[in-house]
């Protein structure tokens, strides 16, 4: 195959327009690995790709996808031959390396995870940056924050978003009593269907900002919404608590003091899924493959996407429609 079908993003001053196009893998850039993906997964991020966000993506035309699943078809690198399946996540791709919306990528071998043995391409991308964020966030919290299921409820921001949901059901699996806020009041169901003991909506989490300090009440905390929720699920946490900070669709920025810390001696924790080391994401994978293995506990998240209808499903991203994980079938 030396051509293939990709989603393209064009600008034309301040527009953006994505289209279904062939491309040649001559046009793809230099990596040690050509891979053929099988599927990849939709993230906030390749929205913001899709429509220009500068922090994200600056050169155009450009082929979103962060994720990208797929068999090795050339490696120059001897760790991989043709035929190893391999999952990449983060780093440059789809921000500005050609990403996982298209047929075939090229990459550095020092992005790409060997498939973790039962496991599956398409689970992994049901999974997919959210999800693996989501363990990364619980497994933060698990060993910077010595939390255990014991300690108490867990509050789980954003819960009816990818990360989010994702977090909902693992947390739930691993027998956590999980505290769910979402402003979709009608995902109420999906969420007690994943495991969450307790939704509350948006609102609750907003409620005494004025307030130094809220009543102890969670002994830890995965936020994906930045802003004043996550700062009010700090004044939440039990003494010693932690929380887990993913994501910032509301805010970057947080009201902060210094009294939660100084008085119950609580802790933010930062996570990154783009730069992590690639042994790191490699032992996040294999846990995810393994104890952490959540079967078919996430088939009620997927909704299936293909090439022709991944520019409709941007769209209800930014509308607030998406819930769940959207995965790309190549």
């Amino acid at each position: 195959m030396t051509t293939f079908k990709a989603y393209q993003v064009s600008r034309d001053g301040d527009a953006f327009t994505g289209a279904v196009v062939e491309r040649s893998t001559e046009d793809l850039p230099a990596g040690e690995l050509l891979i053929d993906v099988q599927f990849s997964s939709l993230n906030y991020k390749d929205a913001l790709s899709a429509t220009g966000n500068p922090g994200v993506t600056r050169n155009f035309p450009h082929t979103p996808g962060i994720d990208a699943a797929g068999l090795v078809v050339e490696s120059s690198d001897a760790a991989f031959a043709p035929g190893d399946a391999v999952i990449v996540i983060g780093f440059d791709l789809g921000m500005g390396t050609s990403g996982g919306f298209a047929e075939r990528i090229r990459v550095p071998a020092g992005w790409a995870v060997p498939l973790p043995a039962g496991f599956d391409l398409e689970g992994s991308m049901l999974l997919g940056t959210a999800g693996f964020t989501a363990a990364l966030a619980l497994d933060k919290l698990e060993r910077a924050g010595g939390l255990t299921p014991a300690q108490g409820p867990v509050l789980v921001s954003g819960a009816s978003g990818g990360v989010g949901s994702v977090a909902v059901a693992l947390l739930a699996q691993l027998g956590y009593e999980v505290v769910a806020v979402s402003g979709k009041p009608e995902q109420q169901a999906l969420l007690l269907q994943l495991g969450a003991s307790t939704v509350l909506p948006r609102e609750a989490l907003l409620e005494g900002g004025d307030r130094p300090l809220l009543k102890e009440t969670y002994a830890g905390a995965i936020d994906t919404v930045g802003g004043d929720m996550l700062f009010n699920a700090v004044r939440s946490l039990r003494y010693g608590g932690s929380l887990a900070a993913c994501g910032l669709v509301a805010s970057p920025q947080i009201p902060a003091t210094v009294l939660p810390f100084i008085l119950r001696h609580v802790n933010l924790l930062g996570v990154d899924s783009v730069q992590l080391p690639l042994a790191e994401k490699a032992r996040i994978w294999n846990r995810l493959a393994a104890d952490w293995q959540l079967g078919d506990r996430l088939e009620p998240l997927k909704t299936e996407l293909t090439l022709d209808t991944i520019g409709a499903a941007i769209e209800r991203i930014f509308q607030g429609r998406m819930v769940g994980r959207g995965v790309l079938r190549l």
